[in-house]
């Protein structure tokens, strides 16, 4: 089973083989979907996808999550293909990647292989790349919270396996029980202070993002807050509107931290009187984003509360753009940002105009903006519609 420190391994030459078990009413679109997501996270490290395997199960195996057949068919052909780490597309509980972990131990002592092949969850992968483009000592901080909350219930889960085992063999005895349970207990305040301190140190930044907002305040800074669903073009419009060079990569999570850019707009081009505008983005969102890691980064979205209304940057090539906008707007729903939002539909270049009447007809409620920051079309429709709203 990968430790909390395991997860912050870095390793060059992994081969994955990626699996999902998915219920057998859902559309072969969105599978396909969620397995090219998993793809693109992976890739995201350079790492080489050899394999993919699906299966349609209404209810998964208790015990492994993959039905034993199929975690058997899958765990030949790793050895086969020297694939050395199963990804799975679905979130396991603790005890499920542990028996997954074990099984695979002991296929690749049979095999005779140097490395064991190891599993995770898509969790586990997402963690991976927080570790990975953390450059701030708050994102550091944030993500190792977040990795404790997430390794917290394995271990524990791991250690209740365990005691079932033991507690059926004879060599079992009352002061062996009680010495593992002091173990337990000692893991268990070791990984509550660490958390505590993380806590404690996050509120610092906290306390500092507190006073910058009230230092925006007294200077009648507007800010406006950047939400997406990953690569929606976010980071290109962030550069073209104030000019501030920030990485944009079509990778999912090219970037975690936080970045704040100066935009000018008129409020009155008659008079040429113009306002200074502070654009701010953040974390990305996906699809099925864990609770625990939404919470993890709470004082870095608490930003998007503070904001004067939010600018929801929306890929219109997407085919799956309105399950994308459904996902964005459930998680700013779950963290109380009901400011007034302005949909802008980005990457128009790449769309016909039957897809871009389409779109305007959908949501012509929502008074949306089409752009595209790459060709420059409608730019300056956008910074319009902020000054009409500051």
């Amino acid at each position: 089973m990968d430790s909390l420190d395991s997860l912050q391994e870095e390793s060059q030459e992994l081969k994955v083989f990626l699996a999902d078990i998915a219920p057998k009413n859902l559309p072969k679109e969105i599978l396909e979907d969620r397995m090219n997501e998993l793809e693109n996270l992976v890739e995201t490290f350079w790492w080489i996808v050899i394999l993919t395997k699906l299966q349609k199960k209404d209810q998964p195996d208790t015990k492994t999550y993959i039905w034993p057949w199929k975690l058997e068919e899958i765990t030949r052909e790793m050895i086969r293909s020297w694939a050395n780490l199963l990804i799975i597309w679905n979130a396991l509980k603790p005890g499920q990647i542990f028996e997954i972990n074990e099984y695979l131990r002991t296929e690749s002592e049979k095999a005779g292989l140097k490395e064991h092949i190891k599993a995770w969850d898509r969790i586990d992968l997402i963690l991976k790349i927080f570790d990975k483009h953390a450059d701030s000592v708050e994102a550091k901080l944030q993500i190792e919270l977040a990795a404790i909350k997430h390794m917290w219930p394995r271990i524990f889960g791991m250690w209740m396996e365990l005691s079932r085992q033991w507690w059926n063999s004879w060599w079992w005895s009352w002061a062996t029980r009680w010495l593992g349970e002091t173990n337990t207990e000692r893991m268990k305040r070791h990984l509550k202070d660490k958390q505590q301190k993380i806590k404690d140190k996050l509120k610092e930044f906290e306390k500092m993002r507190n006073l910058h907002r009230q230092s925006r305040i007294k200077k009648w800074l507007p800010v406006i807050w950047i939400v997406w669903y990953t690569n929606a073009g976010k980071s290109s419009l962030l550069n073209a509107m104030t000019k501030k060079w920030v990485l944009a990569e079509n990778k999912l999570f090219a970037t975690l931290w936080t970045n704040v850019g100066k935009m000018y707009v008129f409020t009155d081009p008659e008079k040429w009187i113009w306002k200074e505008v502070l654009l701010n983005d953040t974390i990305w969102f996906i699809r099925d984003l864990p609770p625990k890691l939404i919470d993890a980064f709470s004082s870095t979205l608490e930003d998007s509360i503070e904001s004067k209304f939010l600018l929801h940057i929306i890929d219109s090539s997407d085919p799956f753009v309105s399950e994308r906008i459904n996902v964005v707007n459930e998680i700013l729903d779950d963290i109380w940002a009901n400011q007034p939002r302005i949909m802008v539909f980005n990457k128009i270049d790449l769309i016909n105009q039957d897809k871009l009447n389409e779109l305007k007809s959908t949501y012509k409620d929502e008074n949306p903006i089409f752009i595209s920051v790459r060709n420059e079309i409608w730019l300056d429709d956008l910074k319009n519609q902020i000054a009409k709203l500051i």
